[in-house]
């Protein structure tokens, strides 16, 4: 569970603030008894902000690419249904 902290004890303890959003996950800091802001890793922003790879990459790089499926529709009726 991340932890919250006052702004004045953000603005007051920041190193250790810091350290822990480094080794312990985001840190949540406070406004008036509500959320602001969030303090996290470099490392973490990165991975949040990085672009995701679109499906067509997605589905070009499995292992199933290029394989061919036989596939067949079936072309019966559908069913009646009284309404």
């Amino acid at each position: 569970m991340p932890t919250s902290w006052s702004l004045q004890d953000a603005k007051n303890r920041f190193s250790e603030l810091a350290r822990r959003a480094e080794a312990e996950g985001p840190q949540f800091v406070t406004r008036h008894g509500r959320e602001a802001v969030v303090v996290m890793s470099a490392e973490e922003y990165r991975r949040l902000v990085a672009p995701k790879e679109d499906l067509a990459s997605f589905l070009s790089s499995s292992p199933l690419a290029g394989l061919e499926l036989d596939l067949e529709r079936d072309d019966s009726p559908a069913r009646e249904l009284e309404l």
